[in-house]
Formats: structure tokens, C-alpha cells, sequence
């Protein structure tokens, strides 16, 4: 008997022979037994856990491992803890003594179903908002240098379209639809929790998940600057302790240059097409039949195989204390258009280093250097120069056609390709982010995060242009150089709580934001050089000068907090007050708040069917700010580069508005999850979301001495429906595997109201209320008269509505004839697996947008441009004749003056199309095999993009065109690429 028990007993028996009654001393020593501390270490494989869940089942104690894995809890004997940690499977351990080590295995379910939000992580099953996340594997079909390609057709409602071919270029993006006229359309890219400006240049191997977040609930921590969704990068970093991998990606390819439908005349049918005109005495007499001696193929000259070379490796190790990712990649890739070569360098330094047990140090470094040589043939020229001309005498070398006597037919009477011989561009760009990062853990419930961000951007070009050029006769030639320089900084303090008690959860943050951005710019330029001269003080005289500078500043603050309970409900409240540099003092600050809710159904215990694992409800209402393009918004604004009288003198420019606000946007948002047989997963997201406020450059007359003001005036609605679903065909224990995925959005765009309901033009658009913002506006073209071939356009009596036609292009009717927004669009993807061998295809699809094809203008403009190629008319058109009266094109005649190539929808087109964007065929090796080579991992791999379309538009790109001028553009090559990655 130990002495307290002898004590107690002693005690008992001498009150009791006083009429004192004592509880049995039993229960007394269970009670002592029950204030005894368990302390113990969570860990896994990958070494100790820090912040994993440790609580006492049963009740409403619960606490989180620290950062060695280490806890302390109070618990008696009997007891059963429950440990929790997301990416490993759940443990219950049953006291048995004071000290309790626990090992955890990995779920690599879980692990998958980790979504980053923003400012945290969080399980699938514990999101409300609206949010995709797609990690590595997803991303890595496309084999593209641009981080902003990578996102192609993979998420609903995610428009992600190459604006341009040319190498470097990056994609424009849209989340949900258009919902402003002049602020930032373009989602909000975030690096590791710092926010870019601009898209960020960094190395898409560097990339372990990529979120895109698409409602205000999701984006409302972001404040103004996600008004048009978020993509929020984390890059790599090792997690496994003990682990040191090193890994090397090669691969190399061609690029072809990809002309779509559009294809122009050769010698023969140009000849046909002069013989068709209807006014052949028009025609100059040196055009006869002489020109068919020549065929030359512009398109075929300027285009080639371009070449691409990628090549990176990366190191990721961790020990108990310290991990360490780092990479570098060197990306070569020559045009498919001839004379563009463009090449990239890029690094990154991940760290975490554990200065003590509750200090974290996070040091990141990403740095860039771009280059190119720009001496790139004209693919305007490509197009329309006549193919009854050739560049080159037959020794080979190019005619001088503005000084020699040749005979030439094409515009201009203009060879670029003499310029191109001596004239040409090169740019270097230097690009850098730097993180010094580090994270304290307080106590087991709160932990201080900052992120202190600098990054620097420093970009130099330079033009030469020979004194032999043409274009450097005037000034006996000439070189300018140009260079700007931007420098970005970004601080986040943040602090963060966690606590579980019993069946409850909550966790909340607290931050503080600030930002700023400093661009400035200089340029000059020489005229008078000797040949081969590249610095402008070799010049012999000054030709032109020129430099800006501007700035802006955020600052913000933000609390966002979310409750589980019983991993069946979830909330979620934020509330941000956004400070913009952009306003005047009026109105510099506005509050945004959002809030979300989920329900896993599937969690609840009334819930029992066998063939649904998951079934989620998702709600959320939020508010977000948006600034205008402008920088200076509020204020007067002068023009100091005016002079009088010898003296510099001030220009009124921008009148201020000290009222002006920040657009607002209201977005309501509903989705489900269905989970059926473990194999499917369905996902349905409706939503609704209003924008107030539009931000709009409001113009004066021009006696006003001002140019205009920016004013709040107008909303836009959009709203929509997203659905995705992915399918594991066959059972998960066939050694065939095939997986398939889709995805489908549609978005209705309206403008409901305008400034005194006035619609306002917008180039061959016209934002009018009740109307998509995107909506055209010009002349109906009706077709051909068959009588005698001329155009006709449609004319509306502005009284009685009644419709009628006519020739008379001045008299024809403006109106509204159709939109560039789709009905819907979506991307396909399968894949299949065999013993190691794997095959991907990624499809993408629109349906119900209309692009002008401004090409056609020029290059199908009957007879009005003879002095340019036209294009070859497209199966199923037609032109008029006689014999021909149910044309789609009217008649043709040398100098058309009919008008007929007027911009009107006759050149509108429908940009419907289905693409397969992507195949790869790859292997793994087997690991018996590498284990004797002591390698990990070996694949190899035959990827192409881009090599399928199917579409009704007849210029290069549907996509492309529906973004941007058809003239001129630089399609997507068409791209094939093997290579190897190998891990050891």
C-alpha cells in the first residue's frame, strides 16, 4: 500500500469515529491518475509532424503537436486519442501509460484532396467557396515555357486563350466572364502568397499546384486586386526528411507554323480572280499573262520548323531541420515565323530552415533572364504581297525595289525582305523575386506568418536600322535604345489561431498587407550612324527622346475566419478594408466582406447510400472592389512636355474627380459535389454576380481645354452555370486503366444601365444596356443582289422597323449583330494507362461566339485592294457572274469601289471550333529495372500540341481572333516534342 493510500485510509477511519463520512479513497486516486500529463511525438515516415490534431476522445480537450512533433495532454488511463493531420490517415491510440509516440501513414487520397485557398490550406471536403485546384501531374501535358498556358481547358469557367505564337508570349485569361469596361479584367496571379504584377515569369517545373480561386468568398481576401479571379502557385519544396532527390527533364522539338483556313492565291488563281473583274479596261497593261512565269510562295519563304530545347534540373532534399528545393532551366525556342529566337534562364532557391523549435525561416529566390533577337519576317507582308513577285534576282541576291528598275506588282512597290537583311531588334529582361519569409509558432493555437517580398524587373531593348536600309535613307540611318525598370514590394503580417475542442474546430487569421510599385522608364534615339553601330553617342545628331515614371501603393488589413464541426459543417466569414493610391481622399478606402458555408451530407449519420462517398452543398455571398486602369483616377493631371515661347509650359489633360469609387462586385455562388462508386466525381457550380459602379473615362468637348474625367456610373451582370466531372472507367484493380474528365460553362453577360442610358461606342462595338458588353455593332450585310452581283446591306426605318436593303453602304443601318461571348465552351480529357505506357489527349471546345475577321477587309475585299494577294475563297462560297446569281460574294472589279469590304457582318464569322490541344504518349520504366541503375524514376515521352482543329472561321485562329486583330496575328505552331526525365 503506497503511503497516500495508508494516509487516506488513516484519515477515513479517524473521521468516521467522528461522524465525518469521507468518498471512497478509490475514486480519489482516479481522480489524482486523471491530472496526469501524456506527452509524447506524432510522426511519420517523412519525420515529425508538426500542427497535427491530438484529442481526447469524448470530450472537448484538444491541442496541436508542435513544431518537432511533440504534445502534452491531460488524460487518464483508458482514455482513447484521436490524431488527426491532413494528408495521413486518422489514428485512435488508447492510453496506457504517460508517454504515447504515435506513427502516422501517409493517405495519399487525402494528399491529393489538399486545396490551397489563399492565405491556407485546406482538405476538399472542408472548402465552401469556389475553388479548383489542379497539382503537377495535370499541369505538365502541355510542354509550354508559359506559366500562363498551362491552365488550358482544364476548368470550367476559365477562358484561357494564346493571344500569340510567338515565342514568350503569354495567354490571356479570363475567370466567369467580362465585368468591366475599363478596370482590370485579368485575374490576380499569386506566387507562394505574394502577389505578381503581371504574370509571373517563372519555370513551369518549378510548379507543384496551381489554384484558381472564382468566387468573392474565395477571392474576397485578395481585396480589389482579385475583383476577376485569383490564381494562387505554390512551387515545390521537399517534405520528406532523410529524402535527397535530384532529377533532370531534356526534351527537344519543332514547331510549325499553323495557318489555320486561311490560305491566299497563288499565280493562277490570282490570274483567274483579274480575269473576273468586271472592268478589265481598268486594268494596268503590264499585268497580262507574262505573270504566270512567276509563282512565288511568301508564306513558305518567311516560315519554318522552328526549333525548341528545354532543359532543367532540380535538387529537393530535407533533413530534421532544413529543406531545400532548387532548380534551374534553360528554354530555347526559334519562331515559326523565321527570325525570332528567343531564349530564357531561370532559378529558384526554396528554403525552410528551423532557426529554433518554434522559428521557421523561409528564404525563396526565383530570377529570370529573357533574351531575344528580333530580325522576324513581316507576316503582314507574308500575306499580302503578290506571288507574281520575287524578292530575288536569280543570283540570288534581293532587289533594292524603291531604288532598282524592276517591274514589281505588289503594294507599295515594297520588298521587305531587303530592310529585313539590315535592320533588326534584340532585348534582354532581368527578372527577379526574393522572399524573406519566416514563421513563428507562439503557443500550440496561434502562429505568425510574414512574407516580406522584393522584386525587381529591368527590361533593355535596342533597334538598329542601317544606314544601306530604305527606312534608313532619311536619316542615314539610326539606332534607339530603351529601358525600364520596375521595383514591386510586398509585406504580409499575419497572424493565425487554431483550436479543436471535442467535435469543433476553429481557426482565423488576422493580417496586415502593404504594396507598392515604382515603374520608370527612359529611351533615345540617334539618326547618322556608321554601319554597324549600336550606341547612340556614335550618332552624329539627336533624333527623339523619351521617359515616364509612375507609381502606386495598397495597403490592407483583413480577418477571415473558419468553424468545422464533426467534419460535416463548414463556414466561413472575411471581411477586408482595401487602401488604394488610385482615389482621392474621398473615397482611398473600401470594405469587402464575403461569407460561406458547406454541408457534407455524406458525413451524417442518417446518410446510408452505399453508391454515393460523397455529397456536398456549397453557399456563398461576398463583395469585391476593383480600381481602374488609370493610376491617377482622381486627380487633375498636366502635360509638362508642352512649350511656349522657348519655355516649357503645362497642358491640361485629366480633369480630377475626388469622388470617384471602386467598382463593386456582388457574387452569389452555389455548388454541389457528388461523389458515385468511388470512381466518379461530379461537380456543379451555379452563380450570379453583379458589378456597380463601372469605372468610365467620361470625354469633354473639345473646347473644354480638358480631355475628360473618370466617373462611377453603370452595372454589368454575369452569371452562369460550370459544371465538371471526372470518371475512372474501369476498376481501380485492372491493370487498364482509363480515366476521362470534362468540363462545361456557359456565363450570360448583360449591361444593366449606363449613364443616362446612352450607349457608348466601343470601336465595331457598342456597350448598350440590356446587351452583352461585347456585343457588335455595325452594318448587316444581306448578301448579293442577284440581278447584277452588287453588296447589299440591310436598312431598318428608325419609325416603323420596317426592313429593307440596299447598295448604298453610307445608307445602310448601324445595329447591333451579334456578340463574341459563347454560348458555352469546355475542354475534354482522357488518358489511359498500361504497365507503365500512358497516352493523353486534352480536347477544348466553343460554341456560339462570333469574331470579326478583319483579315478579310484586305485579302477578300473584291478587287478593292488588287495590289494586295487574296485569299482563296472557302468551300461553299461562290462569287457573282452572270451564270453565278446565287453568290455568296458579289462581283469583282480592278479598284472596287463598292464598298463591299466596308467593315460590316458580312466579315463576322462564327469562332465555333473543337481542338485537340494536346497528345503525349509516354513510359515509365520499371522499378526493378532503375533499382540496378540507382535511378528512382525514368519517363520518356512524345508530346504535340495544336494539331487538330475543326472550325467554320476562315482566318488563322478562332481563338486568337476572338481576343484580338485577325491582320496580322501569329498563330499557335503546331508543336512536337520528345523527351526524358530521369530521378535518381
Amino acid at each position: 500500500m503506497s503511503l497516500l493510500s495508508l494516509a487516506l485510509l488513516i484519515a477515513g477511519n479517524s473521521a468516521e469515529a467522528n461522524g465525518l463520512k469521507f468518498p471512497d479513497h478509490n475514486i480519489l486516486l482516479n481522480n489524482a491518475v486523471f491530472q496526469q500529463k501524456i506527452n509524447g511525438k506524432i510522426q511519420s515516415t517523412e519525420g515529425p509532424l508538426a500542427g497535427a490534431t491530438i484529442s481526447v476522445k469524448g470530450t472537448s480537450r484538444s491541442i496541436s503537436a508542435g513544431a518537432d512533433g511533440s504534445f502534452s495532454i491531460e488524460a487518464k488511463n483508458g482514455d482513447i486519442l484521436v490524431i488527426n493531420s491532413i494528408g495521413y490517415k486518422t489514428k485512435e491510440v488508447t492510453v496506457a501509460g504517460p508517454v504515447v509516440n504515435i506513427n502516422l501513414e501517409t493517405n495519399d487520397e487525402a494528399l491529393e484532396e489538399v486545396v490551397v485557398t489563399g492565405y491556407s490550406r485546406q482538405k476538399k471536403t472542408e472548402v465552401s467557396a469556389s475553388v479548383v485546384s489542379i497539382d503537377q501531374k495535370t499541369l505538365k501535358d502541355v510542354k509550354s515555357p508559359n506559366v500562363s498556358t498551362l491552365l488550358q481547358s482544364k476548368i470550367a469557367g476559365v477562358d484561357v486563350v494564346s493571344g500569340s505564337g510567338r515565342p514568350g508570349s503569354n495567354a490571356n485569361i479570363r475567370v466567369r466572364g467580362r465585368n468591366s469596361i475599363n478596370s482590370n479584367i485579368s485575374p490576380l496571379w499569386v506566387v507562394d502568397g505574394v502577389i505578381m504584377h503581371g504574370t509571373p515569369n517563372i519555370n513551369p517545373n518549378d510548379i507543384e499546384t496551381v489554384s484558381v480561386l472564382k468566387d468573392a468568398a474565395a477571392t474576397t481576401q485578395y481585396g480589389s486586386r482579385g475583383a476577376s479571379g485569383v490564381i494562387v502557385v505554390t512551387t515545390k519544396r521537399a517534405l520528406k526528411p532523410g529524402e535527397h532527390l535530384f532529377s533532370f527533364n531534356l526534351s527537344s522539338g519543332i514547331s510549325k507554323f499553323n495557318p489555320g483556313k486561311f490560305k491566299v492565291m497563288d499565280s493562277q488563281q490570282m490570274w483567274d480572280l483579274y480575269q473576273s473583274f468586271n472592268n478589265q479596261n481598268a486594268i494596268p497593261n503590264s499585268i497580262n499573262s507574262d505573270v504566270l512565269k512567276t509563282d512565288f510562295d511568301w508564306l513558305a519563304n518567311g516560315t519554318q520548323n522552328g526549333g525548341v530545347n528545354d532543359f532543367s534540373a532540380n535538387y529537393l532534399g530535407k533533413t530534421e531541420e532544413t529543406s531545400i528545393y532548387a532548380s534551374g532551366n534553360y528554354y530555347d525556342e526559334k519562331g515559326s515565323v523565321k527570325g525570332y529566337d528567343y531564349n530564357r534562364l531561370t532559378g529558384r532557391l526554396n528554403i525552410e530552415h528551423k532557426l529554433t523549435k518554434n522559428l521557421t525561416f523561409k528564404p525563396k529566390i526565383n530570377a529570370s533572364y529573357t533574351s531575344y533577337k528580333d530580325r522576324q519576317h513581316s507576316l503582314y507582308d507574308m500575306y499580302l504581297n503578290m506571288p507574281w513577285d520575287t524578292p530575288f534576282y536569280a543570283d540570288g541576291s534581293l532587289k533594292n525595289t524603291k531604288v532598282d528598275d524592276v517591274l514589281w506588282y505588289g503594294r507599295d512597290n515594297n520588298n521587305y525582305l531587303y530592310d529585313l537583311q539590315y535592320n533588326y531588334g534584340e532585348g534582354q529582361t532581368f527578372d527577379m523575386q526574393s522572399n524573406l519569409d519566416f514563421s513563428l509558432k507562439i503557443s500550440d493555437r496561434f502562429t505568425f506568418e510574414s512574407m516580406n517580398s522584393l522584386a525587381y524587373y529591368n527590361q533593355t531593348t535596342m533597334s538598329y536600322t542601317d544606314p544601306k536600309s530604305n527606312s534608313g535613307l532619311e536619316n542615314k540611318g539610326s539606332v534607339s535604345q530603351f529601358s525600364d525598370k520596375r521595383i514591386t514590394r510586398f509585406f504580409n503580417q499575419m497572424l493565425k489561431y487554431n483550436e479543436h475542442f471535442g467535435k469543433h474546430e476553429v481557426s482565423a487569421l488576422a493580417a496586415y498587407e502593404y504594396s507598392d510599385y515604382v515603374y520608370t522608364s527612359v529611351g533615345a534615339a540617334g539618326k547618322g550612324i556608321s554601319g554597324g553601330s549600336k550606341i547612340i553617342d556614335n550618332a552624329a545628331n539627336f533624333l527623339s527622346q523619351s521617359g515616364t515614371k509612375n507609381d502606386y501603393a495598397f495597403q490592407s488589413g483583413l480577418i477571415q475566419v473558419n468553424y468545422k464541426y464533426d467534419e460535416r459543417y463548414n463556414f466561413q466569414g472575411s471581411y477586408r478594408i482595401d487602401g488604394a493610391s488610385r482615389f482621392g481622399a474621398n473615397n482611398r478606402y473600401g470594405g469587402f466582406f464575403a461569407l460561406s458555408g458547406a454541408w457534407n451530407i455524406y458525413k451524417e449519420d442518417f446518410f446510408h447510400v452505399d453508391q454515393i462517398n460523397l455529397l456536398r452543398l456549397r453557399a456563398s455571398y461576398g463583395e469585391v472592389g476593383n480600381t481602374p486602369t488609370s493610376l491617377y483616377a482622381s486627380y487633375s493631371l498636366y502635360g509638362l512636355n508642352g512649350q511656349y515661347n522657348g519655355e516649357p509650359a503645362a497642358i491640361p489633360n485629366q480633369y480630377n474627380n475626388r469622388n470617384v469609387s471602386w467598382e463593386k462586385s456582388r457574387d452569389v455562388n452555389l455548388g454541389l459535389e457528388l461523389g458515385l462508386f468511388n470512381r466518379i466525381d461530379l461537380t456543379v457550380d451555379a452563380y450570379n454576380k453583379n458589378t456597380d459602379g463601372l469605372l468610365s473615362y467620361v470625354r469633354f468637348p473639345a473646347t473644354a481645354g480638358w480631355e475628360g474625367y473618370w466617373y462611377n456610373i453603370g452595372s454589368i451582370n454575369n452569371k452562369g452555370l460550370e459544371l465538371a466531372i471526372n470518371a475512372r472507367v474501369l476498376d481501380p484493380e485492372s491493370p487498364f486503366q482509363w480515366n476521362i474528365g470534362a468540363n462545361w460553362a456557359t456565363n450570360k453577360n448583360r449591361v444593366k444601365n449606363l449613364k443616362d442610358g446612352t450607349d457608348v461606342p466601343a470601336g465595331n462595338k457598342r456597350y448598350s444596356e440590356g446587351r452583352d458588353i461585347d456585343s457588335w455593332y455595325m452594318r448587316k450585310w444581306t448578301g448579293v443582289n442577284e440581278e447584277n452581283g452588287a453588296p447589299l446591306w440591310e436598312v431598318v426605318d428608325a419609325n416603323t422597323g420596317e426592313i429593307s436593303t440596299t447598295s448604298n453602304y453610307n445608307k445602310a443601318t448601324l445595329q447591333f449583330v451579334g456578340t463574341s461571348t459563347p454560348k458555352y465552351q469546355g475542354g475534354i480529357n482522357t488518358s489511359f494507362l498500361y504497365k507503365g505506357i500512358s497516352l493523353t489527349a486534352t480536347f477544348s471546345y466553343l460554341h456560339g461566339a462570333y469574331a470579326y475577321n478583319m483579315g478579310r477587309e484586305l485579302f477578300d475585299s473584291d478587287g478593292a485592294y488588287p495590289s494586295y494577294n487574296q485569299m482563296v475563297l472557302s468551300d461553299g462560297w461562290s462569287r457573282w457572274s452572270p451564270t453565278n446569281t446565287e453568290a455568296t460574294h458579289p462581283v469583282a472589279s480592278y479598284n472596287n469601289n463598292s464598298g463591299s469590304n466596308k467593315t460590316s457582318s458580312r466579315y463576322l464569322e462564327d469562332a465555333s471550333f473543337f481542338r485537340l490541344r494536346n497528345v503525349t504518349l509516354a513510359y515509365d520504366f520499371k522499378p526493378q529495372l532503375l533499382s540496378k541503375l540507382k535511378l528512382k524514376s525514368v519517363n520518356v515521352f512524345l508530346a504535340a500540341d495544336n494539331l487538330w482543329l475543326s472550325t467554320k472561321f476562315t482566318g488563322l485562329d478562332p481563338e486568337a481572333a476572338l481576343f484580338g486583330d485577325a491582320t496580322s496575328q501569329y498563330p499557335s505552331p503546331k508543336r512536337v516534342i520528345a523527351g526524358v526525365n530521369f530521378t535518381f
